[in-house]
């Protein structure tokens, strides 16, 4: 077994679901917790600090959504990906859930090695799945009128006041800030932010563009009807 393999949260209340996803993520040496609720959820993720956490949407004490936006505001999981499990075709819990700060999505049903192929997928966005330490250009800290961003934090600040963003929301403006002015097509926003492997549904850029919008404001980010989005000054 790796020892470097990475570490990844379960949740879900439906126990058969939690032995079927364990049994065949711990078959490829990853080391797997597990959680019934979105309570006792953020308390392992916060013990463990996981470097993926799966979260099904519909549970008790705490759905999905609610514990993934808990968790988006945690400092210890700013490089924690999150992604939801949610049943074929259901639009709006994909929505919900990016609303909330998801990096993804999982449909379920699943076959075990589809399940495999989309963790390995999502781990590659935290450094090939092991917890490394962030690089001297990801320390630099951006400047740009009244916006100040800290790679290393995952934070920004908009007129001295801070908030922490979730991992895509941060990556899509560190993209779109590091060429004010430059129109950045969806098709390169996608293969930037989300890998050209991982398959994302088509109102994903648009919803993260609007919570961008509503933590910095409108006149940063332009839209170009058909081509995609530029950051201006």
């Amino acid at each position: 077994m790796n020892e470097n393999k990475a570490i990844i949260l379960l949740v879900d209340d439906e126990v058969d679901i939690l032995e079927f996803i364990s049994y065949n993520l711990e078959k490829e040496g990853y080391k797997v917790y597990t959680a019934t609720n979105g309570v006792d959820a953020i308390k392992v993720a916060e013990k463990q600090q996981p470097n993926l956490i799966i979260l099904d949407v519909m549970m008790p004490e705490m759905d999905g959504i609610a514990a993934c936006e808990e968790m988006r505001k945690n400092p210890l999981l700013k490089n924690t990906v999150i992604a939801f499990l949610t049943a074929r075709g259901e639009d709006y819990s994909q929505i919900a859930g990016f609303e909330a700060g998801a990096d993804d999505y999982i449909t379920k049903p699943i076959r075990p090695k589809v399940l495999v192929s989309r963790v390995k997928a999502l781990l590659k966005r935290t450094g090939s799945g092991t917890h490394e330490e962030p690089s001297e250009e990801e320390l630099n800290t951006v400047v740009i009128g009244n916006l100040i961003i800290d790679k290393e934090r995952y934070l920004i600040k908009v007129d001295n006041n801070e908030m922490i963003l979730p991992r895509k929301e941060f990556e899509l403006l560190s993209l779109l800030v590091s060429k004010p002015g430059k129109v950045f097509t969806r098709e390169e926003i996608y293969s930037s932010v989300w890998g050209e492997n991982v398959v994302v549904g088509d109102r994903t850029i648009d919803v993260h563009i609007r919570k961008l919008r509503e933590k910095i404001g409108n006149d940063h980010i332009k839209t170009l009807k058909g081509i995609g989005y530029k950051f201006v000054e």
